[in-house]
């Protein structure tokens, strides 16, 4: 069953692979037709789109964990869309659906790649943030990679993102004995301390962040979260205590270089201090999602747990909106609404 399908819609195509930093004449905005559903197939107009940094290393044809984009095709990411043509037992037009073909207006989606969300029980866009692939790397990262316990200290790097701002609170509610948070600007900082409970946060561009590392974690550290890599991770490992974990989730630092960054000086200490640096790929932990809806959901509605999101309107903006997650120019996560 369906209502009305439009003729066209937009969708944007990488064109170019960027080399080093991204450019605007690397993308197009193209139009498509929006094709009918076939068997056990929905068609979705897509309301709340989002842009993430683990996108930047799908535009460069390298192998990785995902695949990369194709050129002169759609690019895809999180979506959150209202079902508008359902040939697909369970769904319905007006139902809502969290899928993965977003950076379009409308989406084919096979429904086994569809997951209905509910409006009244959170906002739809946190979908695409603290309910959905942040907040659950948040989640996994912190508890089962980092094998958080009550009364540890805790430091995340670029704190005020989507998934630093998660890692931050979801310590702090799990009885963390201090949290801090590194981020770009004075107002993402004062974001850290006043709205998120964060006990210190500082601003990497005020100076090496191993000394503000250290004033700000006088007796150590547990776990570091790390979002950025680089000069971050070398500074995490002087200052993780004994047996210390970091959860190395992302290195936003190193994402435009075009040449190797040097890695950390003091690798040396990982052997003295017992510690455990662990890569961490979200998908791994769908155990995990059952309870992260119950608790992360509970404390969202109970108002615990603050999710912030920067929302940029139109399609059209799409590529802006990514550029500008790149550079740091979101608090919280950086969604576009249609």
């Amino acid at each position: 069953m369906s209502s009305a399908l439009p003729a066209t819609s937009r969708e944007w195509h990488l064109v170019a692979r960027p080399q080093g930093w991204p450019k605007p004449e690397d993308f197009a905005l193209r139009e498509a037709t929006v094709p009918e559903p076939g068997e056990g197939q929905l068609v979705v107009r897509n309301l709340h789109l989002s842009v993430d940094p683990y996108m930047r290393g799908r535009m460069n044809d390298v192998k990785s964990y995902v695949p990369p984009f194709k050129l002169d095709h759609p690019m895809d990411g999180g979506a959150v869309g209202e079902v508008v043509a359902s040939r697909a037992d369970g769904f319905a037009p007006g139902d809502h659906v969290l899928h993965g073909l977003g950076w379009r207006e409308y989406a084919l989606v096979d429904a086994r790649h569809a997951v209905k969300v509910d409006e009244e029980a959170a906002p739809l866009a946190t979908y695409l943030g603290v309910m959905g692939m942040p907040g659950m790397t948040a989640y996994a990262g912190l508890l089962e990679v980092g094998s958080f316990k009550e009364g540890d200290a805790v430091f995340v790097s670029g704190a005020a993102g989507a998934v630093g701002s998660m890692v931050g609170q979801i310590a702090k509610l799990k009885g963390a004995s201090r949290v801090i948070g590194s981020a770009g600007s004075a107002e993402k900082v004062r974001h850290l301390t006043e709205e998120l409970g964060f006990d210190a946060a500082f601003n990497y561009k005020d100076g090496p962040v191993l000394e503000q590392l250290k004033e700000a974690a006088p007796d150590g550290i547990d776990v570091y979260f790390d979002n950025v890599g680089g000069e971050h991770l070398e500074a995490a490992i002087s200052v993780l205590k004994q047996h210390g974990r970091a959860v190395l989730c992302g290195a936003i630092s190193q994402y435009n270089d075009t040449q190797a960054a040097p890695g950390p000086r003091n690798m040396v200490q990982i052997i003295g201090k017992r510690l455990r640096l662990q890569g961490m790929i979200v998908s791994d932990h769908d155990a995990l999602r059952p309870q992260f809806f119950k608790e992360v959901g509970g404390w969202v509605r109970s108002g615990e747990l603050t999710a912030r999101a920067t929302v940029v309107e139109g399609i059209e903006n799409m590529g802006d909106a990514f550029l500008g997650l790149l550079r740091g120019d979101n608090t919280g996560k950086m969604i576009v609404s249609l």
